[in-house]
């Protein structure tokens, strides 16, 4: 079935209800940077504005920019380009259909999000932002080997994110609060899913202590 499905609101997970993390690794600041993965107009229409998750997620990331920007942490963004060719595209046309528009109502990330000129915009090509992408290369000469992955959605391209930073030796923190999905039980699954197979989990006020303290 191809495009978005209309999606319903559902609380975001709070601090009793975070999956265990298998991985050890602690956010130190000289080594993240910080992914703020798709938020695009075309991929936040399917919610309702001003509801959870998207709403309180959309605040929870735009609090880690700030602190991740104060901490001189380097923001990378992921955004599709509209009107791909299908060749470009790829298999996922097969699953989603042909994508956005290259209209400012799709393409656009949404202005609570905007991109300062000190952060890197990527151009999105698969579901993990490592793909036919330099942010590996960018994060390397920075001297960074942690990513904070915030976003949508959280199941799809940040769990890949996530999986694939583990298998590029870069660990992976996601903003279990910072995320939004398709329902509350494919959040929940990104979540377990990457706290025991790759990652770290935590709440935005935990990645916010560490990166201020």
């Amino acid at each position: 079935m191809a495009g978005l499905p209309q999606i319903q609101p559902y609380p975001l997970p709070i601090l009793a209800e975070i999956p265990p993390s298998r991985g050890p690794w602690r956010l130190q600041p000289a080594r993240a940077a910080l992914l703020i993965h798709d938020m695009q107009r075309y991929f936040l229409r399917p919610y309702a504005a001003g509801t959870s998750p998207i709403a309180p997620a959309i605040a929870n990331i735009a609090t880690l920019a700030a602190a991740a920007r104060a901490a001189g942490l380097p923001v990378f963004y992921t955004a599709q380009e509209g009107d791909q060719d299908r060749r470009d595209r790829g298999l996922q046309a097969d699953l989603w259909g042909p994508g956005m528009s290259a209209d400012p109502d799709h393409q656009a990330i949404i202005p609570e999000l905007a991109p300062e000129p000190s952060d890197f915009v990527l151009v999105k090509h698969r579901y993990s932002a490592f793909q036919r992408s330099n942010l590996e290369h960018l994060m390397r000469v920075r001297g960074r080997d942690q990513l904070i992955i915030c976003g949508v959605y959280a199941h799809i391209g940040c769990l890949m994110t996530a999986g694939e930073a583990f298998q590029r030796d870069i660990e992976p923190f996601m903003a279990a609060d910072a995320l939004a999905d398709f329902s509350r039980a494919e959040h929940d699954m990104a979540l377990e899913w990457v706290a025991g197979r790759c990652g770290v989990v935590q709440l935005t006020d935990a990645l916010l202590s560490a990166l201020e303290g």
